[in-house]
C-alpha cells in the first residue's frame, strides 16, 4: 500500500539516502524548493507540493506549504469517519510521514555578519506549522525533525514498528524543537526592543550530557547549555583528559571561570565548594600558581584550578605534585599535557577566555519559579572611592585593596578577604555574621595578616570586624559603606591609623 511522505528540509544531511529508503518502502514523496531539486538530482522520484496544491510558491518562498491540500492531509484524524468523508469530498490525500527541519535561525543569530533582514528571513513559518500539525496528529502521522533519527525511522518502518508509541515520542521531540526555536526568536525580539525582563520569560537550553548524579548520589541530574554560550563557559569547553565532569565539578568549575574572568594579568584561581581558597596574580602563570597555592596549601587539595594563560611545563610540574579535580586553561603546551595526563583522573579543560560583553542573566530556580537578575559585573575605580578616615591608603595599599575587592565579590556572603601583594592570605566565606567570617579569614592568614588589607562584601553593622582587623595587623580596609553605625568603625580606624575606603557598591553572593 502506497503511503505519502512530505520532505522539506533546510539541513539536507543524509536526506537522499533516507528518501531512497522510503521509496523502497513504497512511500510516495512530495517535496519543496531546494529539497525537491536535491532529491530529483539524486534520481529519486518526487513530486512538488505545487503539483499537489495546484498553487505556486509565492512571496520568495514564504508561502508554499500553507494550503488545505497539505494541512488537510496532515491533520485529518483517520479514526474519525467525518474527517475521512471530508478528505474524500475535497480530494485530499492523507500524509503519513513528515520530514521537516527548520530554517537555521540559531546559526543566523550567531553569525555577526548577518543583517536584521537576514535574521527575519530565517524565521521559518511553514516548517513549524507542518511540524506542529503532524505532531498534533501523531495518532495518524509520524513526524521527523532530527536527521539523527533517519536510520531508526527506516528500521522501524521496515519492521512495522512505527507505532503510536513511537509516533508519540517523535511528536514530543517536535514540540521541544519548536519551543526551542520560538524561544530563540522571542529572545531576539526582546533584545531588539530592549525588554530584558518581559512578563513571560522564555529561555531555552540544549542538553550537553547526562550526569551520573546530582549533588548527591540519590539525585538525578543533567547538564544543559544556553544558546550563544561562548567565552568563559563550560558549555563550550573542550575536555582534553580525564573522566566525565560531575554536577559538583561543573558548579565549582563555573565559579572558577567567573572569578578568572575578573583578571587580565597572569592569574591563577583555586576553588573549593564554589569559593576561592587561593588567588594569585603575578607576571607569569607559574608565579601566579605559586601564590595561589601558598595562599592555602591545605584547601587546594582536591580543588579546581583555573589559569588565564597557556599552561607550560613548569606550571604543569607544580600542578602534578598535588591532587586536583580539574585544571582549566585557555590552552596547554604539548609538554604540559604530557606531564598532566600521567594522572589518570585529573580533568583537563580547554576554555575560551576571550573578553566579551555578555548580556546573559543569572538564573536561579526556586520552588515553583525562577529568580532572574543581571550578572554581577559591577566594578569600582579609585576615582569613585570615598575616604571617611583621617589616613588615606598608600599606593601599595590601593593596589592590594583593588585586588581584594575583586576577590571578595566571588566569595559567598558574609564574606571577608585578607590580601597582600596580589595574593589572598585569608578568606572567610558564607558565615551567618560578619565577625565570624573575619575571624576565619584572620585565623587562616596567621602571621601573613600583618600589613595585609581587608575587603568586606557589605558594610559593617558594628565595629567588631574592624577591631579584629586592628589586632591582626591589617593596615587598610575596603567596604561599601552605608551602615547606620559607620561612624563607630571610622573611629576605630582613626584611633589606630588604619585607612578605610568606601566603594558605594555591595557584592552579596548567596
Amino acid at each position: 500500500m502506497t503511503k505519502r511522505a512530505l520532505i522539506s528540509v533546510s539541513n539536507k544531511d543524509n536526506i537522499e539516502a533516507f528518501a531512497k529508503g522510503l521509496v523502497e518502502l513504497d512511500y510516495e514523496i512530495i517535496s519543496t524548493g531546494g529539497t525537491l531539486k536535491a532529491l530529483q538530482q539524486a534520481g529519486i522520484a518526487a513530486s512538488s507540493v505545487e503539483d499537489i496544491t495546484g498553487f505556486p510558491e509565492i512571496l520568495d518562498g514564504r508561502v508554499k506549504t500553507l494550503h488545505p491540500y497539505v494541512h488537510g492531509g496532515l491533520l485529518a484524524d483517520r479514526r474519525n469517519e467525518k474527517h475521512l468523508t471530508q478528505l474524500n469530498d475535497h480530494e485530499i490525500t492523507a500524509i503519513d510521514l513528515v520530514i521537516v527541519n527548520l530554517y537555521p535561525f540559531e546559526e543566523t543569530l550567531a553569525n555577526e555578519n548577518t543583517t536584521d533582514a537576514d535574521k527575519i528571513e530565517n524565521i521559518d513559518i511553514g516548517g513549524p506549522t507542518m511540524l506542529r500539525a503532524a505532531a498534533k496528529n501523531f495518532a495518524n502521522v509520524a513526524v521527523v525533525v532530527d536527521p539523527a533519527d533517519y536510520s531508526d525511522i527506516l528500521n522501524a518502518a521496515k519492521q512495522g514498528n512505527l507505532d503510536e508509541a513511537k509516533r508519540r515520542e517523535l511528536a514530543a521531540k517536535v514540540f521541544r524543537h519548536t519551543a526551542h526555536y520560538d524561544a530563540l526568536i522571542a529572545g531576539y525580539f526582546n533584545e531588539q526592543i530592549g525588554d530584558d525582563y518581559p512578563n513571560t520569560y522564555s529561555n531555552t537550553y540544549e542538553k550537553v550530557q547526562s550526569l551520573r548524579y546530582g549533588e548527591n548520589p540519590h539525585q538525578q541530574a543533567a547538564f544543559y547549555k544556553q544558546s550563544g554560550a561562548s567565552s568563559y563557559s563550560l558549555a563550550t569547553a573542550k575536555q582534553l583528559h580525564g573522566k566525565e565532569l560531575s554536577y559538583n565539578n561543573i558548579q565549582d568549575a563555573n565559579a572558577a571561570l567567573e572569578m578568572i574572568a575578573e583578571y587580565t594579568e597572569p592569574t591563577v584561581v583555586a576553588v573549593k565548594h564554589m569559593n576561592p581558597c587561593g588567588i594569585g596574580v603575578s607576571d607569569s602563570i607559574v608565579k601566579a600558581f605559586e601564590k595561589a597555592y601558598e595562599a592555602d596549601s591545605i584547601s587546594i587539595f582536591g580543588g579546581i584550578v583555573a589559569c588565564n594563560r597557556k599552561i607550560d611545563a613548569d606550571t604543569a610540574k607544580l600542578l602534578h605534585e598535588i591532587f586536583l579535580e580539574i585544571v582549566i586553561a585557555p590552552s596547554f603546551t604539548e609538554e604540559a599535557l604530557a606531564i598532566l595526563t600521567e594522572k589518570k583522573n585529573i580533568r583537563l579543560l580547554e576554555v575560551s577566555m576571550q573578553q566579551e560583553n555578555s548580556k546573559s542573566k543569572k538564573i536561579t530556580s526556586v520552588n515553583g519559579g525562577l529568580l532572574v537578575q543581571d550578572q554581577d559585573k559591577g566594578k569600582t575605580s579609585v576615582n569613585e572611592w570615598t575616604y571617611p578616615t583621617k589616613r588615606q591608603p598608600s599606593e601599595k595599599e590601593v593596589a592590594d585593596l583593588l585586588f581584594a575587592w575583586q576577590v571578595v565579590k566571588h566569595v559567598k556572603s558574609n564574606a571577608i578577604v585578607l590580601a597582600k601583594d596580589n595574593q589572598t592570605v585569608g578568606i572567610g566565606a558564607g558565615q551567618m555574621n560578619r565577625i565570624g567570617a573575619a575571624n576565619i579569614a584572620i585565623e587562616q592568614a596567621g602571621e601573613k595578616a600583618k600589613d595585609s588589607v581587608l575587603a568586606s562584601d557589605a558594610f559593617f553593622p558594628m565595629p567588631d570586624t574592624v577591631e579584629a582587623a586592628v589586632k591582626a595587623g591589617v593596615t587598610a580596609i575596603i567596604q561599601p559603606g552605608g551602615s547606620k553605625r559607620d561612624q563607630d568603625s571610622i573611629e576605630v580606624c582613626d584611633k589606630h591609623g588604619i585607612a578605610m575606603v568606601y566603594t558605594g557598591m555591595r557584592h552579596f553572593k548567596h
